[in-house]
């Protein structure tokens, strides 16, 4: 047996338990060097394509038949195929235009939402960064096999299930897989217990905020932890909406109804000794119109224009009795963040230290806005306090904003220039995503707004301590570009900046930081706090 036919996917809690040592073993892999391009086309041939595989749908006409399951429109097919034998045609053609109307909706508007499976491909990318023959090189993602050795950026998706075998400063945002908004921190240390394996573990599919890594692909496909998600999809048999069953019920009740008028009006035919056929016809003709073949088609075009309402809300509805279905919804208890949220944060207030109150306009990352004081707009050169703070809080800061015209703001590490421009050298307004936390892409954004990303441009850094949970701050030891002189500045928690400051600064001077002084910051960060809004400490200091 040869050594492509017994190497397969591991799964991620015994990756994460084993060192790396052992997962490069196992999968019989080089965490330097990759695997070689001969072995990893044996285990393409092996293992499948890294991709979903939705089954193929129904064809169109099975689609289109599979519209008269409905209790109510084979009850009207039937009361159609009555009317015609009866010779009422007049009836037989309502009928019969009615349900053409209510399929024909319902046929359309299924098709148009039918690809809802299909957008789970989407967290694939189509490209990405492994290490093959020892040389970094770029394919599709799909080709990826296990033991592959793969390199994760800032920005990037995971391309499939990675254990970690090098990790700098890395960060994933794993909402698209556990609903939760704050990335993770990765480790490449093994784990004491299978339930730990997101500490070491880059799962197909999440996106990488900060820092990077490289790690051995573990499992592709259906064969990676999202995969088992899709796998559930696929296999659910949704139940019947609240709208699906009230209907059916009605269709079946008045079938019983029908029935039970024909039963009737024959009955009492032969009591009266009249002809039978005679009092079946009557039996059949009042049965028939107490069919509602109206109701389907008001039913119908009321669902489609809600579904309609929903698609302009960017809302996708694959079926259309499901619209109805939040009709009847008393309580949602759901994780909003990263889902019925965009995930952007947005700098709304600031306040300094001598006081001034600023409101700051526009939402998210794309769209403008003004700081203003007292309703008007804010300047750097009259708003010293306010310019130093905001200055801060672009220099500490390790986010990137990127524009679609190819334009970028890199933090204040100023490793792209420390500039936000377009493509073409000018300023970007056009649409922006964010690579790094949302808090910091916020500040880059008002820093904006103020018009201080020019001076904060000025900043070169030196070193850095990088935020923890433990401590709750962040530091840069920055460089002054034109000036030499050399600050660090500080971010985190307002009560952690707090323990680190002993004065502070009142109308371009310092004042010693007093009990009185630390309660009065820590009051308005509670009025800001119950406003529900996150509040961050900023601060400076010259070194000598």
């Amino acid at each position: 047996m040869g050594f492509s036919d017994i190497v397969g996917c591991m799964p991620s809690a015994r990756a994460a338990v084993l060192s790396i040592s052992d997962v490069v073993d196992a999968l019989e892999t080089d965490e330097d060097t990759g695997l070689s391009s001969s072995e990893a086309r044996q285990r393409l041939r092996l293992h499948g394509y890294n991709e979903f595989s939705v089954a193929a749908g129904e064809p169109k006409w099975k689609k289109f038949l599979g519209q008269f399951k409905d209790p109510m429109i084979s009850l009207l097919l039937v009361s159609a195929l009555i009317s015609v034998c009866m010779g009422q045609y007049d009836d037989a053609i309502s009928i019969t235009v009615a349900i053409f109307i209510v399929v024909s909706v319902a046929f359309v508007q299924e098709c148009k939402s039918e690809r809802s499976l299909e957008a789970l491909k989407k967290l694939i990318p189509p490209s990405c960064h492994c290490v093959r023959d020892g040389d970094l090189t770029d394919f599709l993602a799909r080709e990826l096999v296990p033991g592959d050795l793969v390199s994760i950026t800032t920005g990037d998706r995971v391309p499939a299930d990675i254990r970690l075998v090098r990790s700098v400063d890395l960060q994933i945002d794993e909402s698209s897989f556990t609903g939760e908004t704050d990335p993770a921190g990765k480790t490449t240390a093994a784990v004491s217990e299978p339930t730990q394996s997101g500490s070491n573990i880059a799962f197909m599919g999440t996106l990488v905020r900060c820092g990077h890594g490289r790690g051995v692909v573990i499992g592709t496909g259906v064969n990676s932890e999202f995969g088992e998600v899709f796998k559930l999809m696929e296999a659910e048999d949704p139940p019947k909406t609240p709208l699906q069953r009230s209907m059916d019920g009605l269709g079946k009740l008045i079938s019983v109804y029908s029935f039970i008028i024909i039963g009737f009006i024959m009955a009492l035919g032969y009591i009266e000794a009249r002809p039978l056929l005679e009092m079946f016809t009557i039996g059949v003709s009042l049965a028939v119109a107490a069919i509602p073949e109206g109701l389907p088609i008001v039913v119908t075009v009321t669902l489609a224009i809600g579904v309609q309402r929903m698609a302009g809300r960017r809302a996708v509805v694959k079926k259309l009795p499901a619209v109805e279905t939040l009709g009847c919804v008393n309580v949602i208890c759901c994780d909003k963040t990263g889902t019925l949220t965009r995930n952007e944060m947005t700098a709304t207030r600031v306040a300094t230290s001598d006081g001034v109150a600023a409101e700051v306009t526009g939402v998210g990352y794309s769209e403008g806005g003004r700081v203003l004081v007292e309703g008007a707009p804010a300047g750097s050169a009259t708003q010293a306090t306010l310019t130093r703070l905001v200055e801060t809080g672009c220099v500490c800061n390790n986010a990137g904003l990127y524009g679609a015209s190819g334009g970028c703001w890199v933090g204040g590490d100023g490793s792209a220039g420390g500039c936000w421009v377009g493509g073409d050298g000018s300023p970007s307004r056009g649409s922006r995503s964010l690579y790094g936390q949302p808090t910091e892409g916020a500040l880059l954004v008002l820093g904006e707004k103020l018009g201080v990303l020019g001076s904060a441009r000025e900043w070169e850094r030196v070193s850095e301590h990088p935020f923890s949970s433990e401590f709750r701050w962040m530091s840069v030891e920055c460089r002054n570009i034109s000036t030499g002189a050399v600050e660090v500045f500080l971010k985190g928690a307002l009560d952690t900046v707090l323990t680190q400051c002993v004065s502070y600064a009142y109308y371009n001077r310092k004042s010693p930081l007093t009990h009185d002084a630390s309660e009065g910051f820590r009051a308005n960060e509670t009025a800001m706090a119950s406003s529900g809004l996150r509040v961050l400490g900023l601060a400076g200091r010259r070194l000598p």
